[in-house]
C-alpha cells in the first residue's frame, strides 16, 4: 500500500499566511473572508481552518509578525549615535509611512490590543524600551535648547505619532473627501516623509 504523501507544514502554513497578508493589505479585514484567502492560497477552506481556525487569529499572528519585523528595523536608528536627532527622524517618519503603507489595519490592531489583553505586544515593547528612552532624552535635550519639560517632549511625542499615524486611520474618510485613488492617497503620504520631519524640527525648536 502506498503511503500517503506528508504534507510539508512549514509550506502550507506560509502560503496561508502570505495570501492572507496580500489580503488584509488590499481590502482590510472587515472585507476578507476565510474562503478568499484559501482560495489565494490554492487551499481548500478545510485545510485552513485546521491550521489557523479563524480569521482573527490569523490576522492577529500576521500583524504581530509584520510589527515585529518593523521594531527590528526601528530599534538600530534609535540607538545610532552617529546620526544626528533630525537624521534619525527622517529614517523613523520614512520606515513608519513604509510599513503603515503595507500594514494598514496595524494601528487598529495595536490600538485594539492596548485596550484588552497586550500579551502580544509585551515582549516587543520591552525590546523598544531602552532604546526608545535613550531617544526621548536626546529629544528633551534637543527642544527648547535644552529646557524641555516632561510635559513638552509628550506633547512632542503625540505630535509626532499623530502627523504619521492619523492619516491612514482616517484614510477611507480622507480618501472620500479629498476625491482620491489608493495611488493619490499613497502619493501624498510619500510626500509626508519629507514635510513631517520639518514640521518636527520646527516644533522642537518652538520656544
Amino acid at each position: 500500500m502506498a503511503k500517503k504523501k506528508k504534507i510539508d507544514d512549514g509550506s502550507t502554513e506560509q502560503k496561508i499566511k502570505e495570501a492572507a497578508r496580500k489580503l488584509f493589505t488590499e481590502k482590510g479585514f472587515d472585507a476578507v473572508k476565510t474562503r478568499d484567502i484559501a482560495e489565494e492560497a490554492g487551499l481548500n477552506l478545510a485545510l485552513l481552518n485546521y491550521y489557523f481556525r479563524s480569521k482573527e487569529k490569523l490576522f492577529d499572528l500576521i500583524m504581530v509578525e509584520n510589527f515585529e519585523q518593523f521594531i527590528q528595523q526601528l530599534i538600530p536608528v534609535f540607538g545610532d549615535e552617529r546620526l544626528t536627532l533630525e537624521e534619525r527622524m527622517v529614517q523613523i517618519t520614512g520606515r513608519y509611512i513604509d510599513m503603515l503603507k503595507s500594514n494598514p489595519d496595524l494601528p487598529f490592531f495595536i490600538m485594539n490590543q492596548m485596550k484588552g489583553d497586550s500579551s502580544k505586544l509585551l515582549g516587543l515593547r520591552e525590546k523598544m524600551a531602552s532604546v526608545r528612552e535613550a531617544f526621548i532624552q536626546n529629544l528633551g535635550k534637543s527642544m527648547s535648547g535644552g529646557n524641555a519639560t516632561q510635559a513638552n517632549v509628550a506633547h512632542f511625542m503625540m505630535n509626532y505619532m499623530g502627523l504619521i499615524i492619523f492619516p491612514f486611520i482616517a484614510r477611507p474618510m480622507l480618501m472620500k473627501v479629498n476625491g482620491l485613488s489608493k495611488k493619490e492617497f499613497d502619493e501624498l503620504m510619500e510626500e509626508r516623509k519629507q514635510m513631517v520631519p520639518v514640521w518636527l524640527n520646527a516644533i522642537m525648536k518652538a520656544k
